[in-house]
């Protein structure tokens, strides 16, 4: 374990690392938001956007398998700046196109599948990066305050993408894509990292080889990780795929006027922000895992009421509560694995987590996309929701899930406040 005093200027690394990739994200999320209205707005199609999760997130699981790999092998900062790049210059070819008159649905598609393959490099790397330059008593936090960030953005790019979707065009959002994409490319640059030492590592496609076999026999052989993974899996099928047809419910049911998609998308934003300050705060529950599956048992009670919510204004407080929740789940079962997971195979690990991220949020879509023009999506939240109580009560039942609650304790020393060496505040 490595403590504040082994880097003393991590503080000065950290903020810039994020205000780089704070940049970055505000980009990204412009530019998914703005793909997302104008295909519920053109299309009012589940199957639309059925296929447009499935190009926007399979991509990424493909690449995952190698881009773990390459973390674990790579410079991690230098992967993260080739995939941003990349990205960038798919959203500005795409705008050049746009205003070139070729508005084919079909390119849309292929820019979002460039997109996640982009995040299937970016994402490993960035997860295996931040334990490098951030000290593991105080990772907890960071990741909170991460968390905060981009909860913050949240707020800000459903407002930015709308003013700008309505006043200019979203070829206007893809150009400020790329001018984010490259301040945070510039920042990054200013960040040291640590050279990661492999004793073991085999150059070569054999010793390439090695580690991608090596990586699929830890995350299968090792129960906790494969708790873990499942826990964030089911979550992304039964929560996150329903709450992209959120936009198209309220499309459907309260009008499809943009201010009213941008309460949709501010309400669960105001969540997010305000639930990241207090991990941020508090630090959660000292055993992770308590923590994790608390707030999945809580994301199964509020999407059944915001199924049965009638009333917008009810319909948004519930999205404000699943918001509010979403940092006390995602920032433990980062921190979690970051903890527990061994240096020199925390790429490969994270590569899994975005190959989870991105097999489930199309598996999701895939039954509940084309089910949206059959049933209402309000009972295809219900029923999502109860399908998860039944899910964690047989988590937590099971064997594996007692493991993983045990193994997840933390030392009564490991967590300390993020601005002094003194004992943090725990639940």
């Amino acid at each position: 374990m490595t403590t504040s005093t082994d880097r003393p200027r991590w503080r000065r690394d950290v903020s810039v690392f994020l205000t780089g990739q704070t940049f970055s994200l505000l980009g990204s999320m412009l530019v998914q938001y703005a793909i997302l209205w104008h295909l519920a707005l053109e299309t009012r199609s589940g199957a639309v956007m059925a296929v447009y999760a499935a190009v926007g997130f399979l991509p990424q699981a493909v690449v995952s398998v190698f881009g773990g790999v390459w973390a674990d092998r790579l410079d991690r900062r230098a992967l993260i700046i080739g995939a941003d790049a990349t990205i960038a210059a798919t959203t500005l070819g795409l705008a050049l196109l746009l205003l070139s008159g070729y508005d084919d649905l079909w390119l849309l598609y292929v820019a979002a599948a460039i997109r996640s393959a982009g995040a299937g490099i970016q994402t490993p790397a960035v997860g295996a990066l931040l334990p490098q330059i951030v000290p593991t008593d105080k990772l907890m936090r960071v990741n909170g305050i991460n968390a905060t960030i981009q909860s913050a953005m949240m707020l800000v790019a459903p407002a930015l993408a709308a003013g700008l979707y309505a006043w200019a065009s979203i070829e206007a959002i893809f150009f400020v894509d790329v001018v984010t994409a490259l301040i945070g490319i510039g920042l990054l640059l200013l960040v040291p990292v640590p050279r990661l030492v492999r004793p073991d590592q085999v150059a070569g496609v054999r010793g390439y080889l090695a580690d991608l076999v090596g990586g699929v026999r830890y995350v299968a052989t090792t129960p906790f990780v494969r708790w873990v993974l499942a826990m964030w899996g089911i979550v992304f099928v039964l929560i996150v795929a329903p709450s992209f047809l959120t936009p198209l419910m309220v499309v459907r049911t309260f009008g499809e006027e943009v201010w009213k998609l941008t309460a949709n998308e501010l309400a669960f934003s105001i969540g997010m922000t305000l639930g990241g300050v207090v991990v941020a705060w508090w630090g959660g529950l000292r055993n992770r895992v308590h923590t994790v599956v608390l707030t999945t048992a809580l994301f199964a009670v509020l999407n059944v009421g915001l199924g049965l919510s009638t009333n917008m204004w009810v319909f948004f407080g519930f999205m404000f509560l699943i918001g509010l929740g979403v940092p006390f789940f995602s920032t433990p079962t980062m921190t979690v694995l970051q903890e527990k997971v061994e240096p020199e195979r925390q790429g490969r690990v994270f590569g899994f987590v975005g190959i989870v991220m991105a097999v489930a949020m199309p598996l999701g879509m895939a039954v509940f996309g084309p089910l949206a023009d059959r049933f209402t999506i309000q009972s295809l939240l219900v029923a999502a929701g109860v399908a998860l109580m039944l899910v964690v009560v047989a988590g937590v039942a099971l064997p594996s899930g007692r493991r993983a609650i045990a193994e997840a304790a933390v030392p009564e020393s490991a967590d300390v406040s993020p601005l002094t060496d003194e004992p943090a505040r725990q639940g």
